[in-house]
């Protein structure tokens, strides 16, 4: 579904990325961990195409397709998704309106919006004067409405009360469990997904396949995601990087 060659990506002319190599089966679920700073947020970002991110080396396959020029749109269009860990306010524009513009078909976000608790926010201006669990749900609930074929989440359980997490898990879990088309050895049934945790409590939802830790711009280390995260928890980065896991 997707495979990173050697990325590297600059922000103004200061590499934040170095020769990323990493790959994501049709159907897998992965997990990208990694200390504050350390790039991740700038790889989903790069990822789906946002400017101020230069890519100077490497390329971005999805689908069998180079995507590494194409704009954000045309990435959204050939089914390539978001969940921003901090998107803009948008004010003039109502929740309903986009829903209404990025649907595929005759998608029932008034369903989804009930779910999620936000038909009382389908007239408000996107993001203003939203909580950060009213501005994750929103976000979640724009991805639904999207389905698309691959989801990038930016740490879904940031800023997020106990109650609301348990409401985005079970959602997340359901947008990623569904059925598709499927074939060969390397391949599961649902959509992809690349996911940034810090705490980890989306992995109660997600029956997550491998881990990653991106340290200091570099992917330096994959592994058991579960595993990867309980020792995070006990040792911390540096010391996890060191062990027994696989090194890339």
């Amino acid at each position: 579904m997707l495979e990173i060659q050697n990325l590297s990506v600059e922000i103004g002319g200061r590499r934040i990325l170095n020769g990323i190599n990493l790959n994501v089966e049709n159907g897998f679920k992965n997990v990208l961990f990694g200390p504050n700073g350390a790039g991740k947020s700038a790889l989903l970002m790069t990822l789906m195409g946002f400017s101020g991110y230069k890519v100077v080396e490497g390329k971005i396959i999805f689908k069998g397709e180079d995507i590494t020029n194409m704009s954000v749109y045309e990435r959204a269009q050939m089914g390539l998704g978001i969940m921003a860990q901090r998107p803009p306010n948008m004010s003039g524009v109502k929740l309903r309106s986009l829903l209404g513009v990025i649907s595929k078909s005759d998608s029932k976000y008034d369903e989804l919006a009930e779910t999620l608790d936000m038909v009382r926010f389908l007239d408000r201006d996107i993001n203003v004067g939203f909580s950060g669990g009213e501005i994750k749900r929103s976000e979640l609930l724009q991805l639904s409405v999207q389905n698309p074929d691959m989801v990038l989440l930016d740490e879904p359980e940031s800023g997020v009360d106990l109650v609301s997490i348990a409401q985005l898990g079970i959602t997340i879990k359901e947008l990623l469990g569904g059925k598709g088309k499927c074939a060969g050895e390397r391949c599961k049934h649902g959509k992809s997904a690349l996911i940034i945790t810090h705490t980890g409590q989306v992995l109660d939802y997600v029956e997550a396949d491998r881990g990653f830790i991106l340290c200091n711009g570099k992917v330096m280390c994959s592994g058991n995601p579960y595993e990867m995260l309980e020792d995070i928890k006990s040792q911390g980065y540096e010391e996890c990087i060191k062990c027994k896991m696989n090194y890339l």
